[in-house]
């Protein structure tokens, strides 16, 4: 009866097990996590406490927590409560260190796996006659690869003229294609950058050259304006800034022939037009010389046209134009526009591909 009346309290928890096994477990609340381990191994896995280690390899843990209980510490230390969940799982195993043999004996297997060195080719084979000695190794540019890519592209983009010169709306082409040819976005000045440096005194044609050397910084336009205060050829035009020689007229009467040719002759002409048209797009678009090593190129004694060429291949590569103009000057301008051959297997297996056929006739691919 005294018993009953000191008893702690008696708690309801739910147990589970890894299996899937689960039973309500009743216990007071003074009782040790190891007596609890005790109670669930023996419900689990009857007979299993006939070995002492059986309670050491096991533990709980308080699923809501997921905090691994305490053997030495009891129900109420551990904060537990009515009903709550444990879970009753089975301790891994701590990874037994190899034994000093069996490490000696797998580096050994190593070492006899390892490929053999230079030398010790060399020495394997130093009796064998040489075979295929004076094999020459190609070296693969990579310029070799962009001008393939390059003509590639340029034999699409012809394709795809032709077909969109056959379209019924080749009109609108025509016009969208001058339009496009005659508008020049980067030649256009940053107003604001202008107008400060003219409220600080330059004059507005050396500030719009200052600008359009120094991508439209207002800080290296500043600078370069004072460093060039007293060049002479300051107020020289920069190189390729002339205005475009497509005039308005011949846009119009490009979209007139384009509209509805009366002859087969008719036809041909307004799509070659077009197809020079949509030329004149692309080189405008794929390049820009540098203005900077243009200037630089040209101090050398260097014509502009071949400045130009020189940037064009090059990438606006200063260095490198400068060798190409030293040097055979090859590849030329006018292997950047030729394309790859059209009855080509290569060729031939990129135009059956769908996504490409698709491409070809959107005019928004040569727009």
């Amino acid at each position: 009866q005294e018993e009953k009346i000191f008893a702690g309290k008696v708690l309801r928890l739910h147990v589970c097990t890894m299996e899937g096994a689960e039973w309500l477990e009743e216990v007071p609340e003074d009782t040790t996590v190891e007596k609890l381990k005790e109670r669930c191994l023996k419900h689990c896995l009857p007979g299993s406490l006939e070995d002492p280690k059986t309670v050491t390899h096991h533990k709980l843990i308080h699923a809501t927590s997921e905090k691994v209980l305490t053997d030495t510490k009891t129900v109420l230390e551990e904060n537990i409560q009515d009903r709550d969940v444990l879970l009753l799982v089975k301790k891994r195993a701590p990874t037994l260190l190899p034994k000093m043999s069996d490490v000696v004996a797998e580096e050994k297997r190593k070492q006899e796996q390892k490929a053999p060195d230079k030398d010790a080719i060399l020495k394997a084979t130093a009796n064998l006659p040489a075979r295929s000695a004076d094999r020459s190794v190609t070296h693969h540019n990579m310029r070799d690869f962009q001008t393939e890519l390059r003509k590639i592209l340029v034999s699409l983009i012809e394709v795809a003229q032709k077909l969109l010169a056959l379209n019924p709306d080749a009109v609108e082409l025509f016009k969208k294609a001058n339009a496009m040819l005659d508008e020049d976005e980067e030649d256009r000045v940053d107003e604001i950058a202008l107008r400060q440096l003219t409220e600080m005194g330059f004059p507005e044609s050396r500030a719009v050259k200052a600008l359009r050397l120094n991508h439209m910084s207002v800080t290296q336009a500043m600078e370069w304006l004072i460093e060039h205060a007293d060049d002479p050829a300051v107020d020289a035009p920069l190189p390729g800034s002339a205005p475009a020689e497509a005039p308005a007229e011949g846009a119009a009467s490009s979209a007139e022939a384009a509209a509805g040719p009366s002859s087969e002759e008719g036809g041909e002409e307004a799509k070659d037009e077009l197809t020079e048209i949509f030329k004149k797009i692309r080189r405008k678009r794929e390049f820009r010389p540098d203005p900077r090593a243009v200037i630089a190129l040209m101090e050398m004694g260097f014509d502009e046209k071949e400045v130009v060429d020189a940037l064009r291949v090059n990438n606006n590569q200063q260095n490198a134009a400068c060798e190409w103009l030293l040097g055979d000057r090859k590849p030329s301008p006018e292997d950047l526009d030729k394309g790859i051959d059209t009855n080509s297997p290569l060729f031939q297996a990129i135009l059956e591909n769908p996504v490409v056929q698709l491409g070809l006739t959107n005019p928004k691919t040569l727009l």
